[in-house]
């Protein structure tokens, strides 16, 4: 079940709070219903990345734990809060580049850290890893299919050199 509460008049924060899952297919649509189209592919990955993280190693895929998203914009600015019910995680130390999130090649995951610095202008967890602001100005072009083939292209080339 999935609670919706959108924006109030005069108010900028609308709230979706929904039980661990891992189909995502309906709050994605929702969450992405007022981007501009060319914009929605890059968002819907960054985006599920985030959800994904939250469900599956915050929530531990309890269907009993909640994860809440706020979202916002002003303007070209879209923010969203995602916010898990798990023990958190250390976040990581800002500074890094998008690449430097990638992990040795032999590893079947942990690129989302890595995506989620591509797609989103601003990455920022709370101290204690249970809740991620995301935001992304659609000011600037849109990060291109190609684009982020080239740019792992690249990252692969410096991992494996």
């Amino acid at each position: 079940m999935i609670a919706l509460s959108m924006r109030p008049m005069g108010q900028e924060w609308g709230t979706m709070t929904f039980a661990s899952t891992l189909y995502l297919c309906p709050i994605l649509d929702i969450l992405l219903e007022d981007i501009p189209a060319p914009w929605q592919p890059e968002l819907r990955l960054g985006l599920q990345e985030a959800i994904i993280n939250a469900v599956k190693h915050g929530n531990g895929l309890d269907p009993n734990k909640k994860v809440q998203i706020r979202f916002s914009v002003v303007e070209q600015q879209y923010w969203w809060i995602i916010s898990d019910e798990g023990g958190g995680f250390r976040p990581p130390q800002g500074g890094k580049s998008s690449e430097e999130y990638l992990p040795d090649m032999s590893s079947e995951c942990g690129r989302g850290l890595c995506l989620l610095y591509e797609i989103f202008d601003h990455v920022y967890w709370n101290s204690n890893g249970t809740e991620l602001r995301l935001g992304k100005s659609l000011r600037k072009p849109p990060f291109s299919t190609s684009n982020l083939l080239r740019e792992f292209r690249h990252s692969l080339e410096i991992l494996t050199s």
